[in-house]
């Protein structure tokens, strides 16, 4: 098992590596219809006209957020309020859309998220500014490490956490970048409330062998090789993305210990059928720790890669180990020929290492589908609602704006 998996991964690391230039585009049609239209429409403003244009036009904001509710196995129900901003440093052809993402998010069980995300590109694309800021008090489930454990083996723990990450690359060749950055992650206030049952024994031995504090402290830098040559990250119909990064995190900088990371984000679009506006995407993540153990929070884990995607069908935390390996793909479809409806099926498999051997011997299969409703046509961002379900009984709703990856 452990060696078909890595072949499979392998072959699709190789496929996506073949970097032809196939150009995202962002282009609106004059037919195409968003939520901003309807509403515009049901009260009679023209709100749309005003705002928006079908052209690419430097310092323009493109904003979208909305309020709305949602449901995970990890939240139960939840508040949020998310929004983005894009919009060009320039008018030229092939300038990517820059990108400031921010959402808010309380929960049923008293779970508190704020999150920034940057993604800015400046003229001509010559720096890609990448930053990752975030806080939550977050009580959660957490399963121990591998992927042996079941739902009901749970352990609950209750923790804070700061994350700030900062990077800048340069670029160096057509949609080629390299940069560095520094990266802090600290989580405080570390309960766990342990009620040992013969369903958690197991994990609270893992937890217990591996070592849990009452707070960690991870400072290091990154090294980054970005390849993307699509224009809009908020909805790519086309183009290929590679992110490889290395963190080291180093005592002297205030970490609690010198481990190291590496990190290989793989995605590819394809327009399917060839004419078309419906899109197939490959997605592959690979998340490896070595040169000491990292803090137990910091570990690899379902649903804790930077956009919080990673193994929709399975509750956050639910596989975390010092390895994780990553497949999904999705068809993403129109429903109304206006563009304003839409939807998407998709499929992932995942696996973690066992501890402590620290070999892949299991996978965990997920899937669903979900619709989309666009909310900025020009944007091309979506409102995205997904049900998806994996094994042992995982399920839950999901809510993003913008597309999954």
């Amino acid at each position: 098992m452990r060696y078909s998996f890595l072949t499979l991964f392998f072959f699709v690391a190789l496929n996506s590596l073949s970097f032809a230039q196939e150009q995202d585009t962002l282009l609106a049609k004059k037919t195409d219809v968003d939520a901003i239209d309807v509403l515009s429409r049901i009260l009679n403003t023209k709100w749309a006209s005003k705002h928006d244009s079908l052209d690419k036009k430097s310092g323009r904001v493109y904003f979208s957020g909305a309020p709305s509710v949602g449901y995970s196995l990890t939240s139960g129900a939840s508040a949020i309020f998310v929004g983005d901003f894009a919009f060009f440093a320039s008018e030229l052809r092939d300038q990517k859309i820059s990108i400031i993402y921010t959402d808010v998010l309380y929960t049923q069980k008293e779970q508190f998220v704020f999150r920034v995300q940057n993604n800015l590109w400046t003229k001509n694309n010559k720096f890609n500014i990448v930053s990752d800021w975030r806080y939550y008090w977050y009580p959660q489930k957490t399963y121990g490490l591998g992927s042996s454990s079941s739902l009901a083996g749970s352990v609950d723990q209750t923790y804070s956490y700061i994350r700030l990450h900062q990077t800048v690359l340069k670029s160096f060749r057509p949609n080629w970048y390299a940069g560095a950055g520094i990266a802090w992650d600290y989580h405080y206030d570390i309960v766990q409330t342990i009620e040992p049952t013969n369903d958690n024994q197991s994990v609270l031995a893992a937890i217990n062998e591996y070592g849990v504090t009452k707070q960690s402290n991870s400072t290091g830098l990154l090294f980054n090789l970005l390849f993307d040559n699509r224009v809009n990250s908020i909805n790519p119909q086309g183009g290929k993305f590679m992110n490889v990064v290395y963190r080291t995190n180093f005592t002297f900088l205030g970490s609690d210990g010198p481990w190291q990371m590496a990190l290989v984000d793989l995605r590819k679009y394809v327009p399917f059928p060839k004419r078309s506006e419906n899109t197939l995407a490959f997605w592959s993540y690979n998340w490896f720790t070595f040169g000491g153990n990292a803090p137990y929070l910091d570990l690899p884990a379902t649903g804790w890669d930077i956009s919080s995607n990673l193994g929709r069908g399975y509750i956050q935390g639910r596989f975390r180990s010092k390895s994780l390996v990553y497949l999904e793909s999705e068809y993403r479809f129109k429903i109304l020929r206006n563009g304003l409806l839409g939807g998407v099926v998709f499929g992932n498999a995942q696996s973690v290492s066992n501890w402590p051997a620290n070999n892949f011997d299991s996978i965990a299969l997920g899937a669903g589908a979900g619709l989309r409703i666009k909310f900025n046509k020009y944007s091309r961002a979506n409102v995205c609602i997904d049900y998806g379900f994996g094994q042992g009984g995982s399920q839950g709703v999901f809510v993003n704006l913008g597309e999954v990856f």
